[in-house]
């Protein structure tokens, strides 16, 4: 469950300081899914990156799961970072590591001595059984995607985040990855936020806000 009250994020310039969200109110109920719409600069990034405990609003209040982001410490929010899922647009993945590897590599930093139980079925359903041994640059940019899928859901998240996650790929492929994303989510009762620039994808979604100079349409 995701719950905003009354948030507001700027920056300084400067002398200057820019509103970069005012006044944002949501909800989310447990395990639903949100699309975000918006031209570029509308504040979208910033308030994902607000909701991953990655930026701090200036006032407001963010509950996440009933936590209240802006009460935990930095222990604390290392913490939540860690059992959170983030997936980037340019898929952040590392040149000199294998499929497998890049999967499990958050998982082994967190969980050293713990097996990722859930590996092998969800490779499978993201169809990368076959490509497990395969360096990145061996891959299509759908694919590399799907890494980024599984690196995101590897460590059973309760919230992901998803920055633009098809802004690289092809209107197929990105039908293609924002499909199976969110039904790997509802499968596993996940909450999902993706930002997104495309109308298209929203039919995927149980919900959709559009962000428009900081503000909620």
């Amino acid at each position: 469950m995701i719950e905003v009250k009354d948030l507001y994020f700027s920056r300084n310039d400067g002398d200057k300081k820019h509103n970069i969200l005012n006044q944002l109110d949501l909800f989310i109920p447990a395990a639903q899914h949100l699309a975000l719409l918006g031209d570029s600069g509308s504040g979208k990034t910033t308030f994902l990156h607000i909701l991953a405990g990655l930026l701090q609003a200036d006032r407001g209040s963010v509950s996440i799961n009933n936590k209240e982001l802006s009460q935990l410490n930095e222990t604390e929010l290392a913490l939540y970072r860690r059992k959170i899922g983030l997936i980037f647009q340019h898929y952040q993945l590392l040149d000199c590591l294998t499929v497998k590897q890049n999967i499990l590599f958050q998982h082994k930093l967190n969980y050293p001595t713990q097996a990722a139980s859930d590996f092998e079925h969800l490779v499978n359903e993201l169809g990368l059984q076959n490509k497990l041994g395969a360096l990145p640059e061996q891959l299509s940019g759908g694919e590399q995607q799907r890494v980024g899928i599984a690196r995101a859901l590897i460590n059973n998240p309760r919230i992901i985040f998803a920055d633009e996650p098809t802004g690289n790929l092809d209107r197929k492929r990105s039908h293609q990855v924002v499909k199976l994303l969110t039904e790997l989510c509802s499968e596993r009762k996940i909450n999902l936020v993706m930002v997104t620039h495309s109308n298209q994808l929203t039919d995927y979604f149980d919900h959709v806000k559009i962000l428009r100079d900081g503000c909620f349409d």
